[in-house]
């Protein structure tokens, strides 16, 4: 259906719908445009596109989308709605060759931009530890013995002291930076902007509260403005920190607080969470265990595809070097 989120993808059905081929292209009512290498089924806000007298190789549709959602990008929304019949009145580039359309260069540059991305992606996984989804003894035993975990209440101040609240940096006052600035909100995270202002630089590993009570962990050094609270987690093992900020989250994060009452310092240092525990204390080793173990769990696919595109390129080098 229409929207961004998971590519438009809304659910997984059995209802008996029409079903449109792999290898097509859909354009919803905001102009938003995606690739699709899977069969699917689709509502009445979004428009489907395919040949059926010509098979356009998955990278030349893939191109195609990329030129179509350039063609129609900002021109739509909820009081301008793009409908199929529209889009026949838009063109869109597409690279030449001696007057016709060039889809060798296609071909290669979509190629090219698969290979970068996934040497990108191959190094970021290695860097942050994650190129292995394998699980250890441990982390599935964390997970099959989650249920039966011993938990209790604990309060935030007494578990990391008192919380620090943002200072106002107003959006005309920002000078470019490089320093991330926290800001209440979901769109990236709450990053709005990286400034170099001079401000209170709060550290990586630590949690921010925004005034929704919207926790959100961040590896990251970052300032924040007075809308964010900031729980000093930063003496915990990372993957510890990552579990007090989904217990924080869940506490917090329950329609208590909005634009009417907004969520402060003062409101993190009364806030109790829930943890497991150990001997009457919270049992960060099996904290860091169940998120070391879901972590692996989530980077599973990007791993799996990681490792099929690895071999894929090794199989073109052995048939070009052949």
């Amino acid at each position: 259906m229409a929207g961004t989120t998971n590519s438009g993808v809304v659910n997984y059905i059995s209802n008996p719908v029409a079903s449109f081929p792999n290898n097509s292209i859909t354009i919803d009512i905001f102009g938003n445009t995606f690739y699709r290498d899977y069969s699917f089924g689709a509502g009445d806000d979004t428009g489907v596109y395919w040949n059926t007298k010509k098979k356009y190789s998955s990278s030349t549709m893939k191109f195609f989308s990329i030129a179509m959602s350039k063609a129609v990008y900002g021109k739509f929304d909820y009081g301008k709605k793009l409908r199929s019949s529209k889009s026949l009145d838009f063109k869109m580039q597409l690279p030449t060759k001696n007057g016709k359309i060039d889809y060798e260069f296609m071909e290669t540059f979509i190629a090219d931009l698969e290979i970068e991305r996934f040497h990108k992606i191959e190094s970021h996984l290695t860097k942050i530890g994650l190129d292995d989804y394998h699980l250890s003894k441990q982390e599935k035993q964390s997970l099959e013995n989650f249920e039966n975990l011993n938990w209790s209440i604990f309060n935030l101040e007494n578990l990391f002291g008192k919380s620090t609240r943002g200072r106002r940096l107003k959006s005309a006052d920002r000078v470019a930076g490089t320093l991330p600035f926290i800001t209440a909100g979901e769109t990236d995270e709450g990053v709005s902007a990286f400034i170099g202002n001079d401000v209170t630089v709060f550290s990586a590993n630590t949690t921010t509260i925004d005034m929704f009570g919207s926790a959100k962990y961040r590896n990251f050094k970052y300032g924040g403005d007075d809308h964010i609270a900031v729980v000093h987690t930063d003496k915990l093992p990372k993957y510890a920190s990552v579990f007090v900020t989904s217990a924080i989250h869940k506490s917090s994060y329950n329609g208590q607080f909005n634009y009417g009452r907004n969520f402060y310092a003062k409101d993190a240092d009364t806030l109790d969470i829930s943890l497991p525990v150990k001997d009457n204390k919270p049992d960060y080793e099996t904290m860091e265990t169940v998120i070391s173990a879901i972590h692996k769990l989530v980077i599973k696919d990007v791993v799996l595809y990681a490792e099929r595109k690895k071999k894929e390129l090794n199989e073109q080098t052995e048939n070009a070097n052949a």
